[in-house]
């Protein structure tokens, strides 16, 4: 039973976050070249989310977390692809073992968003970034984020919490 709800959230992640990235690609008006700049959506996207907390924002990130990296996308993905694989094993062979379920569900977290990251790394050369808060310091206020980020630190402490 674990494994179809694993199974579930992988793909879960995976199209959900593909959706809306292929929405903001189709409807948001042409990328920038800076977070700080990230283009507005067009017309068809709301501008904000949540009482104005959170921004809807178009960015191409072609690095990694924060943009590091930007100038050596294709090493980036080449890592992101090593990362998958030995994630997809550590979440296999978290099933040669009983118990583990948190440990089993953060790795589910992790692979989503980790596989749909690469998916864009690998397709378009850049991940889609769509969102930003809101928040007083500018510093936050300019990192562009998309669910995927969300699942991938959720994932982490979910695996760290979870491991014997």
């Amino acid at each position: 039973m674990i494994l179809i709800c694993c199974i579930l959230i992988i793909t879960g992640i995976f199209f959900g976050d593909l959706k809306i990235k292929n929405l903001i690609e189709q409807n948001g008006e042409k990328d920038t070249v800076s977070p700080e700049t990230a283009s507005q959506p067009a017309s068809s996207l709301p501008e904000s989310l949540w009482n104005n907390r959170i921004l809807i924002k178009k960015y191409h990130n072609k690095g990694a977390m924060l943009n590091l990296g930007q100038h050596r996308s294709s090493a980036v993905a080449v890592l992101s692809v090593i990362l998958c694989i030995l994630m997809t094993a550590a979440f296999l062979a978290s099933f040669c073992t009983r118990g583990n379920n948190l440990l089993r569900i953060g790795l589910s977290f992790l692979l989503g968003g980790s596989f749909s990251n690469t998916y864009d790394r690998l397709k378009r050369k850049y991940v889609v970034d769509y969102f930003s808060f809101n928040v007083k310091y500018r510093g936050l206020r300019r990192i562009v984020f998309n669910i995927s980020d969300f699942c991938i630190m959720i994932g982490a402490l979910l695996a760290v919490l979870g491991t014997p």
